[in-house]
């Protein structure tokens, strides 16, 4: 077959690696589509660098804007990419707008769509993400579900029958990439980390950074913890961060980081504290405790396992939760394994 796999976002081009790879060893020929939605370099070029994926066949550059001029320079090139390559099959991943965009183009050519993480639900229609997420998974004619509650929402909704419990594909990428990361990264010694107990900070998400004041009130909270913080700053975030702001002395802001840098810092760090939902995978596949500030999470087995800490990010006691937060010593694997050997099985079955 005659393969599409569209990406445009970091949490895309991990899950993109170990699918990529396969792909390559069997029959199928696959068009890497790159839309070009995060264009920062250690975001997008780096990433590809680190986790060895081939350049992109088809870089759409769309760069930065408002949503809904994103979403439509994308729909408008993959349109004209569609109809150049003619695919037979199109992967989306995730629920970014790279995904939407090309699930409703390759729905308008009646391309049969994979939907790789689908399921996922946070009940919060006010999440761009959500919407993205829900409108790819009911125009796909086969869902990949990366846990069971992700089958079980999926159920809910009618779409049993093009539902395959396959597992999350980011487990792949960790275990084909930590050891890689520990050998090569020297993230750790540059900052001086060695003999640091550290934690690590991510922040993206519209609702804590777009609103000055709740972004304020968390890197003060974080600030109280009397903790040394490694805080690498998102674009976006660092665009919204008020110049008239003092950062907290704890918390050490440096520029985004490439995947292995980032995963070395993940495994070294005593807990991370993100809004991001597939750091929340990361920490739990390396057994770190996981502060999420955000009032909920399409990853409710980190919870349940008790791994992940919910918070509201208005919180007034953010730093007393983070500090009297514990983990279990046991932890069960909600996230499978042999994803993309599962993922491959089904696409070549597909006529």
């Amino acid at each position: 077959m005659k393969i599409f796999s569209i990406v445009g976002a970091r949490p895309q081009f991990i899950k993109l690696a170990p699918l990529s790879a396969a792909l390559a060893a069997g029959k199928h020929q696959e068009f890497i589509v790159h839309t070009g939605q995060h264009y920062d370099y250690a975001m997008s070029e780096k990433i590809f660098i680190d986790l060895g994926i081939r350049k992109p066949d088809i870089h759409l550059e769309v760069g930065a804007g408002n949503q809904t001029v994103q979403i439509t320079e994308m729909m408008l090139k993959l349109e004209a990419a569609m109809l150049e390559k003619k695919p037979d099959l199109v992967i989306v991943f995730g629920d970014t707008n790279s995904t939407l965009a090309g699930a409703l183009i390759a729905a308008k050519q009646n391309i049969p769509i994979v939907h790789i993480e689908a399921g996922l639900r946070s009940f919060n229609r006010t999440m761009p993400e959500e919407i993205n997420r829900i409108t790819t998974d009911h125009l796909a004619q086969y869902l990949f579900a990366p846990t069971q509650t992700a089958v079980n929402n999926l159920t809910k909704e009618g779409c049993a029958d093009i539902t395959y419990f396959t597992g999350d594909i980011m487990v792949d990428t960790m275990k084909d990439n930590l050891a890689i990361a520990l050998e090569k990264s020297t993230i750790i010694s540059d900052l001086g980390l060695q003999d640091t107990n550290f934690n690590l900070l991510t922040l993206h998400r519209h609702y804590n950074v777009d609103d000055a004041g709740i972004m304020e009130h968390i890197l003060t909270q974080l600030g109280s913890l009397g903790e040394e913080i490694i805080f690498p700053v998102h674009p976006r975030t660092k665009k919204m961060l008020p110049a008239s702001f003092t950062v907290p002395s704890h918390i050490r802001m440096i520029e985004p980081q490439g995947y292995l840098d980032f995963i070395a810092l993940e495994h070294a760090c005593k807990r991370i504290i993100s809004d991001s939902g597939g750091i929340q995978k990361e920490a739990y596949i390396l057994r770190k405790p996981c502060i999420t500030l955000r009032s909920e999470t399409e990853w409710v087995e980190t919870v349940a396992e008790q791994w992940n800490l919910l918070i509201n990010p208005a919180d007034k006691e953010i730093a007393s939760k983070i500090a009297a937060f514990k983990v279990p010593e046991v932890q069960h694997n909600v996230f499978g394994e042999h994803v993309t050997q599962k993922m491959v099985d089904i696409i070549n079955n597909i006529k």
